[in-house]
């Protein structure tokens, strides 16, 4: 007798090795008509982006929200069914003080929120991807981004520490409650969790690349959890850094200095995005996460492309202007992240792109603001980041240098036409 043939989806309660393969993504209606309203947006507006729960409110959805829509998460997963999708996003997003070294996206729960934190919010979302009803889509959470690094980057002594990232790691509230999410969320058989491991523009040095990996593996096995209820990790979320940089590598030399001593790659160990999430998963593994975890990478906004797109490498008068020249990410300095000028869509969502990498994913929704650049009173928690002020010069964290930020930007996430627009249009591939 002949083995029957594979099928698509395992059995309830097993998990493939990677959720992306071999099904359609759901598609968010709520970007989806944002998007088809502006000019040439139906070219992109059927690529599946992530649901941001980023607020208790949002599980029930938020109707009159400008930066969420009136879908709660089981609407969100009975629409994925009724378009057949096989796998949805979530941005699982509102630990106890979260974003400490950010205002723009500061959380709704105080720092020693976490009980709030677990029975508010965690329980809720898991209750609801638990029902047996959606056991045939693999649901795809991303886990507290922007949270665990700070831990090792922005507290006393560092240069952009802060009063509140100091808070967090002294209480426990972001490993503690990153284990918590992990350990409850991932004990459902078709629920895959990705933690956030930032970029390599904040942790490609020595100095943050291992201690992120520990503190990452601290977290994993915190509050009941194992590292069994940790499918992989995505790297770039909502953030700008190339995916590969073709004109430069870390171990060019120019007049006898190394690329490193430029003022852009500043001692960094990495100058892309792909390079940096295929070295950080063999350190993960190597601290004890097990050897199938796959990365995937936010590539929303990290294309690049239009006329400003270098297409060789720079002048080789000095580190400096063969690295300026050459380099296809043209933000003023790699630290800047709010609403960059000039940025563009980059890979579409794909599965399997490369060695160790799960996919190319769409988390942050293309045409969302960061945040704004001027404050604007609101009722839904977002504050005002600086770093969204396209007039303010800097600051020790990013080499005071000017944000780079567009002008007129609404709060985090409400849509913004304009970024939109210039997103199509330096889109590369181009669309």
């Amino acid at each position: 007798p002949t083995d029957p043939p594979p099928t698509t989806n395992p059995p309830p309660g097993t998990k493939v090795d990677n959720p992306y393969v071999g099904v359609r993504g759901y598609v968010n209606p709520e970007w989806k008509a944002k998007a088809d309203a502006e000019p040439g947006g139906t070219r992109v507006s059927n690529n599946p982006t992530a649901v941001w729960l980023d607020r208790i409110a949002a599980i029930n959805g938020t109707p009159n929200s400008s930066s969420n829509g009136a879908f709660g998460v089981k609407d969100h997963l009975d629409e994925a069914l009724r378009q057949g999708a096989g796998y949805i996003q979530f941005v699982i997003y509102n630990l106890p003080g979260r974003d400490c070294s950010a205002l723009a996206s500061n959380g709704e729960l105080g720092p020693n929120e976490l009980p709030r934190y677990k029975a508010e919010y965690i329980d809720p979302i898991a209750a609801i991807q638990s029902n047996s009803k959606y056991s045939s889509l693999r649901i795809i959470n991303v886990i507290e981004i922007d949270s665990l690094p700070n831990l090792i980057t922005n507290t006393s002594g560092q240069a952009g520490g802060t009063v509140m990232c100091d808070t967090v790691k002294a209480n426990g509230a972001y490993v503690n409650g990153v284990g918590y999410a992990l350990a409850k969320l991932g004990a459902i058989g078709n629920v895959y969790n990705y933690i956030d491991a930032g970029h390599h523009g904040w942790l490609g040095w020595d100095t943050n690349f291992g201690p992120t990996a520990d503190i990452l593996k601290t977290a994993a096995v915190a509050s009941g959890s194992t590292v069994n209820n940790v499918h992989g990790f995505i790297t770039n979320t909502a953030n700008y850094s190339a995916l590969q940089e073709p004109y430069f590598k870390v171990t060019d030399n120019v007049n006898g200095q190394t690329v490193r001593q430029s003022k852009w790659v500043d001692w960094n160990y990495y100058v892309d995005e792909l390079s940096f999430a295929q070295a950080f998963r063999t350190k993960l593994i190597s601290v004890g996460f097990n050897s199938n975890i796959g990365m995937l990478i936010d590539t929303s906004r990290n294309g690049w492309g239009g006329s400003a797109r270098p297409t060789g490498p720079g002048a080789t008068t000095s580190v400096d202007t063969y690295v300026n020249g050459g380099r296809i990410d043209r933000r003023l300095h790699l630290g800047n992240w709010c609403n960059q000028a000039g940025a563009g869509l980059g890979e579409r969502p794909r599965a399997n792109p490369a060695t160790g990498i799960d996919a190319y994913v769409w988390v942050k929704p293309p045409g969302e603001s960061d945040g704004s650049s001027k404050e604007i009173p609101n009722t839904e928690g977002k504050g005002f980041d600086r770093m969204c002020d396209p007039t303010y010069g800097g600051n020790a964290r990013n080499g005071n240098n000017p944000s780079g930020a567009l002008p007129d930007a609404p709060i985090s996430g409400a849509w913004f036409s304009a970024q939109f627009q210039e997103l199509m249009r330096n889109a590369y591939p181009a669309l």
